[in-house]
């Protein structure tokens, strides 16, 4: 008798968690409290950027060595992903900056002016040096998890929607809780670090690939997501509000754009997001049996990053305790 699994939330870290587990063998279905893939949660607002040589800069060597499986991982499941790498930033004024990051990661190619405008020719002129991790990639999150529950259905895995998730009846199957911070009434410990995002469209620039834009005060990166949108974010805040977005933060996110193109002045704001990424104490991701149930959360700030690494652990351990 195959193992009968109910995953809690289909965000990214549910749905490649019962993608991985129904191609093991087992009889698997979703319970998603929201009417949508993500519902309103951090999976439907992050940048989707695939950068495992980056976010090593601010995080431990473990979400490298993770999210280095989510390059092969993606493109299998999400034929849109895109491998153009990522190109890092800095102004003149701020080359500190650039030559601090270059000293934390490893795995790129350092560009003069000349080879920042050879990438991105909407660039020339405007930066003296970058760098260049030419093995990253990007995804749009709201079509990868399209494509996941495209990938689940062959699989006969049923999504529940509407459903609240935090009261599953006790019918001898298997939980995997993957609701993010919405699962801090079981993990205590779990702590939310909000993002917020600007969705903008312009017909004025193009670029391909993610642009991380280095200052004093943190960073901020414009992700393409085709047909003239861009993703803009970088926002992160040790905060559990929920309440819309600041204009502080709307401010902060245009002076960025502004900064990096000023035709970007002129793009529409198609949507303002924000979302309570899940973090532990550590900032590392859990897979761990707890009070007669499985979670995996803690994916802070990495989710479309490590959910395929974690996704994989959880197919093999529930199967093996099963």
């Amino acid at each position: 008798m195959s193992a009968r699994v109910t995953v809690l939330g289909a965000g990214v870290a549910g749905l490649a968690a019962a993608l991985e587990l129904a191609r093991a063998g087992a009889e698997v279905e979703v319970l998603e409290v929201g009417m949508q893939p993500g519902g309103e949660a951090a999976s439907r607002f992050a940048g989707g950027m695939l950068a495992p040589w980056c976010e090593c800069v601010s995080a431990e060597p473990l979400v490298a060595e993770l999210g280095r499986q989510a390059l092969d991982w993606w493109p299998r499941q999400y034929p849109g992903t895109v491998r153009n790498g990522t190109l890092v930033l800095a102004a003149a004024r701020d080359a500190g900056e650039l030559e601090a990051f270059a000293q934390r990661s490893d795995n790129y190619r350092r560009l003069d002016a000349d080879g920042v405008a050879a990438l991105e020719p909407e660039l020339a002129g405007r930066f003296r040096q970058g760098l260049f991790f030419a093995d990253e990639a990007h995804l749009d999150p709201r079509a990868a998890l399209a494509a996941l529950v495209a990938r689940l259905q062959p699989l006969g895995v049923a999504i529940h929607y509407g459903v609240d998730a935090s009261k599953v009846p006790g019918d001898g199957r298997t939980v995997l809780d993957c609701r993010g911070y919405a699962a801090r009434d079981r993990l205590p410990e779990l702590r939310g670090v909000r993002g917020e995002m600007l969705l903008l469209h312009s017909d004025d620039v193009q670029f391909a690939r993610p642009i991380r834009l280095l200052h004093p005060r943190g960073m901020h990166y414009l992700v393409p997501r085709g047909g003239g949108d861009y993703m803009l974010g970088g926002s992160m805040l040790e905060s559990d509000d929920a309440g819309a977005t600041s204009a502080r933060s709307v401010m902060e996110l245009l002076n960025a754009a502004y900064a990096l193109h000023p035709a970007l002045a002129e793009a529409r704001i198609l949507e303002l997001g924000h979302g309570l990424r899940p973090a532990f104490p550590d900032n590392l991701p859990r897979l761990e049996q707890r009070d007669g149930r499985w979670h995996l959360n803690g994916l802070f700030r990495h989710g479309y990053l490590l959910a395929p690494a974690l996704a994989q652990q959880a197919a093999v351990r529930l199967l093996e305790a099963a």
